[in-house]
């Protein structure tokens, strides 16, 4: 589809999910919601789209959206108020506060989230006019370690290349990072590559994930040892004579030190073998595929950025591409992907506490230079408060007033309990955000702003390899939702700043921006939208997707650093001496694993978009803790039953996946639940708050912890045309279903559950079943022919009923048969079960594929993909496919099917 046969009323924008920065053609269907298509003309995704975003428009309703401005009145209730005594209200307890406590009493908290154009001004606000840099993001929990040390080695948050390198890598490395569910889109460029050009692909993580179905190579390395991974590799790339000595002598400093270093940490192959618990055959191939191979690119995620040793990971593989010279040249590189949609924008504006506006520090020269452009009065003179930190002083009583702009800390902070506690403690909560309930909400908020949400609002964002995209809307806002951006001007006008803060539209706050990057800048600094300092309003509309830098003399560059150039005092790069890799926190008997944590395939952050669709919710629909099979034996628990996992900071229920997949020692827990989704899991509660010295970046994959059996002797579920809260002794988790919310639970014995259901059927027809003897309970609830509720109780370890029950609960109307059958569990129309949903992009379910693989019908994924369109969009669940048909088929013939399979190709 080109530009040309797009319909009228379609919109190009672009995706609000991961740092990829897919572009989405959104088209309004009439209903509320939108038909969505990948943008075939993006550069990022050419058309592609993961499951999240394939999924974007059954997240467009308004029933849970915050609509209007709300404030915390004197019976402690919160009320929807006018805009005006909104904003009044906010902006009188800001100055009461600032002039009581001082400027560095208040605080805000951002998200990557936003639109440029929002980060902007909020950070102009907080570092310019009121005058300190306690102004943090959620980034900080994401890509700050990768920002500390691009700054330690090149002198500026620079990610040297992009994404046409991983089209023209001949070898691959992920570290940390599993793409194959977190970045989908770009994993699939990534296996385009392998299969045309027959690229190399190495996976170095703790955890066997999907992405290593198609590795040539996984290292299995022990949490916590990257460094001496990546210390071994520059050890042995100096022994075999791989430098570049003259980009070395030329365009660097440091690396004598830095080499002496990483020998002291692994002086040779088996030393770095025992440092990581790997094997030397393994070691040693991946340091001779590195070291004979010219174009390597090495992409890191959330493995290494969420660590104490974070920026000393990232250094440590600078380290090693800036020896052999290897870097900002096509086809390699380090770089970094990021997890959130704007995380890159937010750098730009300055978004995280020890940064200013357009790549600049806090550095005298760049303090005077940011003043003069803003003409500010009160410039923040020094960093402030990275967000572990930040919270940390909330609780100490020291700030005063915090206002949080999407993002959801209650849940996604460490030592999650600690930081919620922290909130109820301040004088003013000022919360900017579309939902109108969520952890940090019910953290005692004292004021609620209706932000618009995606679709409705228009900016820009930056994706992971420096691309500037537009958001545009096609929605109108809903109720008296407003742009962040217009929010923040709103109160610094009645702070007293109306001038500076007297935008009209989002592009005009662009052109500022832009106007920034720019000034004073010639080169000196890496950050320039020049080109784009005088767009018209009209132009800003049609921009299209473009890398920075963009300079006003019309110079852009691809890349950076193949020539040197980089942004220290000198022009040259830094080696940096790591520290000896030693995790924060230390196993015990007490605590004898390590808890890592992270996401799945189909979930997003704390679930408030994602948790919408019921695609999304039918892959993995418990919050769980995998473990492996022997920790699972010494521990007592079983596959598919329940575990108390517990830390030094809190404890959650989670549902057990034995897998053999886990290391020995290790646990890992999904972050997306939380106390709106399930009743237990709260996963960040768990999460000590230890940070990165550098980067102030968590540890969120390796605390230590323990677990231990739960016994639920009764299982079930409920789907209701409301929200429920339910009796004690209950474990529950919320899934979407299509016309109200669906429920699965685990219970003790005693539970009155009948009386619960009459409770919530008052006025209704109910029918029931009962089997004292079996254990079971099922109960249903009508208006008129209308489902309104259900109930089904058993015995725990039976199956159940629960995706013939959904589907009847779609319906408008139920007929007679239907209605007669419901209690069974089974459709009049005997339709088949599809089972937990295996493609969300396609909605194909796992007995789906299973028979296909039983009849014969299908004996590979790619027969899968062409019998039910399974696998063929975004790919991330093709490693599943393949484990289906490794389950289903007996092993002689999938030995013949890759037999023909091979020949074919």
């Amino acid at each position: 589809m080109s530009a040309m046969e797009i319909s009228p009323a379609t919109v190009r924008t672009t995706c609000p999910y991961c740092g990829v920065g897919c572009g989405v053609l959104a088209t309004p269907d009439g209903k509320g919601g939108a038909i969505i298509k990948g943008d075939p003309d993006h550069p990022a995704n050419y058309g592609r789209l993961c499951s999240k975003g394939s999924a974007l428009g059954e997240t467009l309703g308004i029933h849970e959206r915050l609509l209007h401005p709300m404030v915390r009145c004197s019976n402690d209730q919160m009320e929807a108020v006018a805009w005006d005594d909104a904003l009044d209200h906010v902006a009188q307890r800001l100055h009461h506060i600032i002039a009581k406590h001082g400027r560095h009493s208040v605080a805000f908290y951002l998200s990557g989230q936003l639109l440029t154009e929002d980060y902007y001004v909020a950070n102009k606000l907080m570092k310019g006019f009121i005058g300190s840099a306690n102004v943090d993001t959620n980034s900080r929990l994401c890509m700050s370690s990768a920002v500390a040390g691009h700054k330690r080695a090149f002198g500026s948050d620079t990610v040297p290349g992009n994404y046409r390198d991983l089209d023209e890598a001949d070898f691959l490395v992920l570290v940390g990072s599993n793409a194959a569910w977190c970045h989908p889109v770009l994993y699939q460029r990534m296996l385009a590559n392998k299969q045309t050009r027959g690229a190399k692909i190495v996976v170095v993580d703790p955890r066997r994930t999907d992405t290593t179905s198609d590795a040539d190579l996984f290292l299995g390395l022990k949490p916590g040892t990257d460094t001496a991974l990546f210390s071994g590799l520059l050890v042995f790339l100096a022994a075999q004579g791989a430098l570049d000595n003259g980009f070395i002598e030329d365009h660097t400093s440091g690396f004598a030190e830095a080499l002496a270093q990483a020998r002291r940490i692994a002086a040779n192959i088996a030393a770095t073998a025992l440092a990581t618990g790997l094997s030397e055959a393994d070691v040693e191939e991946f340091f001779r595929l590195f070291a004979s191979t010219e174009k390597v690119v090495t992409l890191y995620s959330q493995g290494v950025n969420q660590s104490a040793q974070g920026t000393d990971k990232v250094n440590a593989i600078i380290n090693c591409h800036l020896a052999m010279g290897r870097i900002g040249k096509p086809g390699m590189g380090p770089f970094s992907l990021t997890g959130q949609p704007n995380a890159m924008g937010g750098r730009e504006v300055g978004g995280l506490a020890n940064q200013l506006a357009a790549h600049m520090n806090f550095t005298p020269p760049d303090i005077d230079r940011v003043r003069r452009f803003w003409q500010a009065p009160h410039i923040a003179t020094h960093e402030g408060l990275k967000a572990v930190q930040m919270f940390e002083a909330i609780g100490r009583g020291e700030i005063k007033a915090l206002w949080v702009m999407g993002t959801n800390p209650a849940v996604s902070l460490p030592n999650a309990d600690a930081m919620r506690l922290a909130m109820q403690k301040l004088d003013l909560l000022v919360i900017s955000d579309n939902v109108r309930s969520n952890d940090s909400v019910n953290s005692g908020a004292h004021v609620l702003l209706p932000a618009q949400a995606w679709g409705e609002r228009s900016g820009t964002v930056t994706n992971s390899e420096r691309r500037v995209s537009r958001q545009r809307s096609f929605m109108a806002p809903a109720g008296d939702a407003k742009p962040d951006w217009w929010i923040v001007s709103e109160i610094a006008r009645r702070l007293g700043y109306e001038r500076a803060f007297s935008y009209q539209s989002s592009a005009e706050i662009f052109r500022e921006h832009c106007r920034l990057s720019a000034f004073e800048n010639k080169g000196t600094r890496d950050f320039d939208l020049g080109a784009f300092s005088e767009i018209t309003e009209s132009d800003f509309d049609q921009i299209t997707p473009a890398l920075w830098p963009a300079r006003a003399d019309a110079s852009m560059s691809e890349r950076f650093f193949a020539d040197g150039g980089f942004y220290t005092n000198d022009k040259r790069a830094r080696f940096v001496v790591t520290e000896i890799p030693v995790l924060r926190g230390e196993k015990s008997a007490a605590r004898p694993m390590l808890l890592n944590t992270g996401r799945i395939r189909d979930q997003w952050h704390t679930m408030t978009r994602t948790g919408l669709s019921p695609r999304l919710g039918q892959h993995l629909r418990f919050p769980f803790v995998e473990i492996h099979p022997r920790d699972a034996q010494m521990a007592g628990v079983t596959d598919g039953g329940f575990a108390r996992v517990e830390t030094d900071h809190g404890q959650c229920v989670l549902k057990v996946t034995v897998t053999d997949r886990q290391q020995p020692g290790m646990l890992f827990a999904p972050i997306h639940w939380s106390d709106e989704t399930s009743s237990s899991a709260r996963v960040g509660a768990l999460v000590a708050p230890h940070t990165d010295p550098y980067s102030g970046q968590p540890e969120n994959k390796a605390t230590p912890a323990n677990l231990f059996p739960c016994d639920y002797p009764q299982q079930g579920f409920v789907l209701s045309r409301e929200r429920l809260s339910f009796p004690a002794g209950a474990w529950w988790t919320r899934v979407a279903v299509t016309g109200g919310y669906g429920y699965l639970f685990a219970a003790k014995q005693g539970v009155p559950w009948r009386a619960w259901f009459d409770d919530r059927s008052m006025g209704q027809d109910l029918a029931d079943y009962v089997d004292a003897v079996g254990g079971v309970y099922r109960a249903a609830s009508f208006d008129g022919d209308r489902l309104m509720s259900c109930l089904f109780v058993e015995p725990a370890g039976r199956p159940t009923e629960w995706d013939a029950t959904k589907d009847l609960f779609a319906e408008e109307t139920l007929s007679a048969d239907q209605r007669r059958l419901l209690l069974s569990g089974k459709a009049a129309d005997a339709t088949a079960n599809t089972g937990p949903i295996i493609c969300a992009c396609f909605g194909v379910g796992r007995n789906t594929i299973c028979d296909a693989l039983k009849s014969g019908a299908a004996r590979s994924h790619l027969d899968l993909g062409a019998q039910l369109k399974a696998g063929t969009n975004c790919g991330s669940c093709i490693p599943e496919l393949r484990r289906l048909v490794a389950e289903t088929m007996p092993d002689t013939e999938q030995a013949a099917h890759r037999e023909m399979a091979t020949a074919e190709n």
